[in-house]
Protein backbone atom coordinates (compact mmCIF):
# COMPACT_ATOMS: atom_id res chain seq x y z
CA UNK A 1 0.00 0.00 0.00
CA UNK A 2 1.18 3.29 -0.69
CA UNK A 3 1.21 6.08 1.03
CA UNK A 4 0.63 10.50 -0.84
CA UNK A 5 3.27 11.54 1.81
CA UNK A 6 6.92 11.83 0.08
CA UNK A 7 8.04 12.42 3.42
CA UNK A 8 7.31 9.08 4.94
CA UNK A 9 8.53 5.80 3.59
CA UNK A 10 6.01 2.69 3.33
CA UNK A 11 6.78 -0.18 5.44
CA UNK A 12 8.22 -3.18 3.55
CA UNK A 13 9.67 -1.77 0.50
CA UNK A 14 11.57 -4.09 -1.50
CA UNK A 15 15.33 -3.77 -0.76
CA UNK A 16 17.82 -3.38 -3.35
CA UNK A 17 20.58 -5.98 -3.96
CA UNK A 18 24.33 -5.15 -5.44
CA UNK A 19 24.08 -6.17 -9.18
CA UNK A 20 27.59 -5.06 -9.82
CA UNK A 21 25.92 -2.24 -11.78
CA UNK A 22 28.72 0.33 -10.58
CA UNK A 23 31.67 -1.73 -10.52
CA UNK A 24 33.48 -0.13 -12.53
CA UNK A 25 33.15 3.74 -11.54
CA UNK A 26 35.79 3.74 -8.92
CA UNK A 27 38.99 5.69 -10.72
CA UNK A 28 37.01 6.93 -13.51
CA UNK A 29 36.97 10.53 -14.58
CA UNK A 30 33.97 12.30 -14.75
CA UNK A 31 32.81 13.86 -18.19
CA UNK A 32 33.99 17.27 -18.80
CA UNK A 33 30.84 18.33 -19.87
CA UNK A 34 28.51 20.89 -18.24
CA UNK A 35 25.49 19.76 -17.04
CA UNK A 36 22.33 22.03 -16.13
CA UNK A 37 21.76 23.18 -12.99
CA UNK A 38 18.93 24.72 -10.83
CA UNK A 39 20.89 28.01 -10.91
CA UNK A 40 21.11 28.43 -14.37
CA UNK A 41 24.31 27.47 -14.93
CA UNK A 42 25.98 24.87 -16.92
CA UNK A 43 28.01 22.95 -13.98
CA UNK A 44 30.94 21.11 -14.89
CA UNK A 45 32.52 19.14 -12.21
CA UNK A 46 36.29 19.08 -13.23
CA UNK A 47 35.97 22.86 -11.79
CA UNK A 48 34.29 23.00 -8.72
CA UNK A 49 37.47 24.08 -6.24
CA UNK A 50 35.72 21.77 -2.91
CA UNK A 51 38.15 18.98 -1.96
CA UNK A 52 35.11 16.41 -2.77
CA UNK A 53 32.07 16.22 -4.65
CA UNK A 54 29.02 14.29 -3.07
CA UNK A 55 26.92 13.68 -6.31
CA UNK A 56 23.85 11.86 -5.19
CA UNK A 57 21.78 10.23 -8.02
CA UNK A 58 18.17 9.34 -7.55
CA UNK A 59 15.24 8.21 -9.93
CA UNK A 60 13.38 11.00 -10.04
CA UNK A 61 11.25 13.10 -7.00
CA UNK A 62 6.81 12.84 -7.11
CA UNK A 63 5.06 16.13 -7.75
CA UNK A 64 2.55 17.55 -5.04
CA UNK A 65 -0.68 16.66 -4.95
CA UNK A 66 -0.08 13.94 -7.55
CA UNK A 67 -0.43 10.18 -6.08
CA UNK A 68 2.83 8.47 -6.04
CA UNK A 69 2.31 5.81 -9.27
CA UNK A 70 0.62 2.31 -8.64
CA UNK A 71 4.00 0.35 -9.12
CA UNK A 72 6.52 2.68 -8.27
CA UNK A 73 6.85 1.15 -4.38
CA UNK A 74 7.77 -2.18 -6.30
CA UNK A 75 11.28 -1.56 -7.50
CA UNK A 76 13.56 -1.49 -5.06
CA UNK A 77 15.01 1.45 -4.56
CA UNK A 78 12.78 3.09 -6.34
CA UNK A 79 10.97 5.18 -3.00
CA UNK A 80 13.14 7.77 -1.31
CA UNK A 81 13.49 10.52 -3.06
CA UNK A 82 12.20 13.69 -1.75
CA UNK A 83 13.46 12.22 1.60
CA UNK A 84 16.88 11.61 0.94
CA UNK A 85 17.10 15.38 -1.04
CA UNK A 86 15.69 16.39 2.61
CA UNK A 87 18.35 14.38 4.29
CA UNK A 88 21.11 15.81 2.36
CA UNK A 89 19.50 19.27 2.79
CA UNK A 90 19.58 18.80 6.63
CA UNK A 91 23.39 17.11 6.34
CA UNK A 92 24.15 19.82 4.27
CA UNK A 93 26.49 22.03 6.89
CA UNK A 94 28.46 19.25 8.02
CA UNK A 95 28.94 17.99 4.56
CA UNK A 96 30.39 21.44 3.75
CA UNK A 97 32.45 21.39 7.14
CA UNK A 98 34.15 18.03 5.71
CA UNK A 99 35.20 20.05 2.92
CA UNK A 100 32.16 18.58 0.27
CA UNK A 101 30.41 20.35 -2.09
CA UNK A 102 27.07 18.04 -2.85
CA UNK A 103 24.76 18.43 -5.77
CA UNK A 104 21.82 15.84 -6.83
CA UNK A 105 21.33 14.81 -10.28
CA UNK A 106 18.16 13.11 -12.05
CA UNK A 107 16.70 12.18 -15.88
CA UNK A 108 14.27 15.11 -14.66
CA UNK A 109 14.24 18.71 -16.72
CA UNK A 110 15.86 21.34 -14.75
CA UNK A 111 12.48 23.20 -14.73
CA UNK A 112 11.11 20.36 -13.14
CA UNK A 113 14.30 20.42 -10.49
CA UNK A 114 13.79 23.92 -9.58
CA UNK A 115 10.37 23.82 -8.35
CA UNK A 116 11.96 21.01 -6.06
CA UNK A 117 14.27 23.14 -5.16
CA UNK A 118 12.39 26.13 -3.98
CA UNK A 119 9.83 23.78 -2.62
CA UNK A 120 12.29 21.88 -0.04
CA UNK A 121 14.73 25.22 0.47
CA UNK A 122 17.72 23.46 -0.66
CA UNK A 123 21.13 25.21 -0.20
CA UNK A 124 22.75 23.16 -2.71
CA UNK A 125 22.29 22.73 -6.48
CA UNK A 126 20.28 19.88 -8.68
CA UNK A 127 21.84 18.41 -11.85
CA UNK A 128 19.44 17.28 -15.11
CA UNK A 129 20.94 14.68 -17.35
CA UNK A 130 17.68 14.83 -19.29
CA UNK A 131 19.33 13.79 -22.52
CA UNK A 132 21.02 11.12 -20.76
CA UNK A 133 24.64 11.89 -22.19
CA UNK A 134 26.15 12.02 -18.36
CA UNK A 135 24.46 8.78 -17.48
CA UNK A 136 25.54 7.26 -20.62
CA UNK A 137 29.40 8.18 -20.86
CA UNK A 138 29.51 6.26 -17.34
CA UNK A 139 27.56 3.85 -17.61
CA UNK A 140 25.39 4.80 -14.65
CA UNK A 141 22.83 2.24 -13.77
CA UNK A 142 19.08 3.34 -15.02
CA UNK A 143 16.06 1.37 -15.12
CA UNK A 144 12.81 2.26 -17.19
CA UNK A 145 9.45 3.14 -16.11
CA UNK A 146 6.61 4.65 -17.59
CA UNK A 147 8.60 5.81 -20.75
CA UNK A 148 10.88 6.80 -18.74
CA UNK A 149 14.89 5.88 -18.37
CA UNK A 150 15.98 7.18 -14.81
CA UNK A 151 18.95 6.48 -12.96
CA UNK A 152 19.17 3.86 -10.15
CA UNK A 153 19.70 5.42 -6.46
CA UNK A 154 23.07 6.09 -6.14
CA UNK A 155 26.12 8.31 -4.45
CA UNK A 156 29.47 9.05 -6.36
CA UNK A 157 32.39 10.61 -4.19
CA UNK A 158 34.42 12.63 -6.78
CA UNK A 159 37.65 14.27 -6.17
CA UNK A 160 39.74 16.23 -9.07
CA UNK A 161 37.30 14.70 -11.54
CA UNK A 162 37.98 11.10 -10.28
CA UNK A 163 35.34 8.80 -8.51
CA UNK A 164 36.87 7.95 -5.34
CA UNK A 165 34.22 6.16 -3.42
CA UNK A 166 30.47 4.68 -5.05
CA UNK A 167 27.64 3.88 -2.89
CA UNK A 168 25.32 2.07 -4.18
CA UNK A 169 22.55 0.21 -3.62
CA UNK A 170 21.35 2.77 -1.21
CA UNK A 171 18.80 1.51 1.85
CA UNK A 172 17.10 3.71 3.00
CA UNK A 173 17.06 6.33 1.70
CA UNK A 174 16.25 8.34 4.08
CA UNK A 175 19.20 7.45 6.12
CA UNK A 176 21.99 7.70 3.68
CA UNK A 177 23.02 11.44 3.93
CA UNK A 178 24.25 10.23 7.40
CA UNK A 179 25.66 7.39 5.94
CA UNK A 180 27.96 9.65 3.54
CA UNK A 181 29.00 11.85 6.36
CA UNK A 182 30.36 9.29 8.47
CA UNK A 183 32.29 7.90 5.83
CA UNK A 184 33.55 11.47 4.62
CA UNK A 185 34.70 12.05 8.49
CA UNK A 186 36.77 8.96 8.81
CA UNK A 187 37.73 8.82 5.46
CA UNK A 188 41.16 11.23 4.23
CA UNK A 189 40.65 12.61 1.03
CA UNK A 190 43.43 10.63 -1.40
CA UNK A 191 45.28 13.09 -2.75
Amino acid sequence: MSTNDRFDLPPNLPVPVDDGACDHLVGMEVPRAGLPSTGNLQVCLHDISAKRIVLYGYPRTGTPGVPVPKDWDLIPGARGCTPETCAFRDQHTQLRSLGAETFGLSTQTTAYQQELVQRLQLPFEILSDADLRFTAALRLPTFEFNRMTLIKRLTLIIEQGRITKVFYPIFPPDKHAAEVVRWLSITPPSS
